[in-house]
């Protein structure tokens, strides 16, 4: 009989796990997957928000795709019980599935609002497919909808950043100090404060909000400070927690909560052998850490994916770690952050520019980059490959050596260490599995966009030396 593969979930740990299982085992293993939502990427819903692409471009398989690739998709259904023991599993619509190996990859849920009014008729979450049309339908053909959003975590401000682009008119509400709290400093993010200043965008920092009533027609939030605020629509940001319940009546070593997870070995393995874990739900290794801890970015999903999905094939495939990182738009200001960007800053090689919305601090572990922040124009940070050889300094976890006392005296010049030390190199000799990545098997609308070369260095590439 052929070894059968149950996918739980339709992100991208999922459509990575069984593209690397078909790419291992050519077809021969049965395959299926089980989702809620069609199959699709978080990262995508931003695009659909702005009105930049349609809802069925943030979709990543279809059914043709499936039958190229020999699955069975049950869309729209959940699993609601595993027996680890018996190998198998119970679905929403009835379903019993039988499996050999199963990859949990169930992601997260935000986090609800305990206050008055959280679930009145536009206050949303911000999430899932659903949420995003609901937010549309909300904001309806209003020229110009007023926005309070309640959190401004890295998913906020992803969400706020596509709602900037249709000029919608936007109000932040953080209990914290200071925008984006898990991913800048207070100095960065000083800077991400009065550009967003500049483009007309009301902040309320160290208050919360209190209660959310409906006043004529319009929802209005009190924040504890005192202040009212009106609004069209209400965006509740305030967090993510894995989904670990499936996990936990199955007997799976798992925690709960905002930091909890399904804990998983370098094979992507939970305390289950046969069983499997990736993406928001899986508390995993870690480069620069002991502990195990959840990386809830689309980077770290797609290779808990093609980890998991080379083991699940029969392969010995260990996983390094992921990289703690955010990148994100800010309404045209970038912000990154790798890795313990918030450790210890002593000896810290730091540039701050705030007239120039220029951010930038390396924190070192002897001679180790171990964390990172940049902040800066699109202008200036797309130009430049500085953010990409620091990131691929730390994923190679090279040794400086002497280039620490050089970035120490020339901050801006990345470029000679990242050569000197072949970083280039030792990137281009890793495989996350043993064999070289493949492109993803699915495009919309089976378009394969042609690559165009821009004009920002013609400058340089038309001039020849004398």
């Amino acid at each position: 009989m052929p070894t059968e593969n149950l996918i739980i979930g339709g992100g991208p740990v999922a459509t990575n796990a069984i593209e690397t299982i078909r790419q291992f085992d050519q077809g021969a293993s049965q395959i299926t997957l089980v989702s809620d939502e069609p199959a699709h990427s978080r990262m995508a819903l931003p695009y659909w928000l702005a009105g930049q692409i349609p809802r069925q471009q943030t979709h990543t398989a279809d059914d043709a795709y499936f039958r190229k690739l020999k699955v069975k998709p049950l869309v729209g259904v959940r699993v609601t019980r595993i027996d680890t023991a018996a190998k198998t599993a119970s679905c929403s619509d009835g379903t019993r599935l039988s499996f050999d190996h199963a990859l949990i990859a169930t992601g997260s849920t935000p986090v609800d609002l305990p206050i008055e009014g959280a679930k009145l008729p536009g206050v949303h979450h911000l999430w899932t497919l659903a949420d995003t049309e609901a937010v549309l339908k909300t904001a309806g053909d209003k020229a110009r909808p007023r926005v309070v959003m309640i959190g401004s975590g890295f998913i906020g401000l992803i969400m706020l950043n596509a709602m900037y682009k249709r000029r919608w008119d936007l109000a932040v509400v953080e209990r914290e100090a200071h925008v984006l709290p898990r991913m800048v400093n207070a100095d960065a993010a000083g800077i991400v404060h009065d550009w967003l200043g500049t483009k007309g965008i009301r902040l309320h920092f160290g208050t919360t909000a209190r209660r959310i009533s409906l006043v004529n027609g319009a929802r209005l939030v009190e924040l504890a400070d005192g202040q009212q605020l009106e609004a069209d629509l209400v965006i509740i940001a305030t967090g993510v927690q894995p989904n670990v319940t499936l996990a936990l009546e199955a007997g799976i070593k798992a925690t709960g909560g905002v930091d909890g997870g399904i804990v998983v070995n370098d094979r992507m393995q939970t305390n289950v052998p046969h069983i499997y874990a990736g993406g928001d739900v899986a508390k995993g290794p870690v480069l620069f850490g002991n502990q195990p801890a959840v990386h809830a970015i689309q980077p770290t999903a797609v290779d808990h994916g093609r980890v998991a999905g080379a083991n699940m094939a029969g392969h010995d495939v260990r996983y390094d770690g992921s990289l703690a990182m955010n990148i994100l738009d800010v309404c045209g200001l970038q912000c990154a952050s790798f890795g313990n960007w918030s450790g210890s800053n002593t000896g810290a090689i730091t540039i701050c520019n705030v007239d120039h919305a220029v951010y930038r601090q390396l924190l070192f572990s002897d001679d180790q980059i171990t964390g990172a922040l940049f902040i800066g124009r699109a202008t200036d940070m797309g130009m430049l490959t500085d953010v990409g050889m620091v990131k691929g300094i730390m994923q190679t976890r090279t040794k400086l050596g002497q280039w620490k006392a050089f970035l120490q005296a020339n901050p801006f010049d990345i470029r000679r260490p990242y050569v000197a030390t072949k970083v280039a190199e030792r990137l281009r000799n890793t495989t996350l599995t043993g064999r070289p990545s493949q492109p993803r098997q699915y495009q919309f609308a089976d378009a394969r966009k042609q690559p165009a070369v821009g004009t920002s260095h013609q400058v340089y590439v038309g001039t020849r030396g004398s």
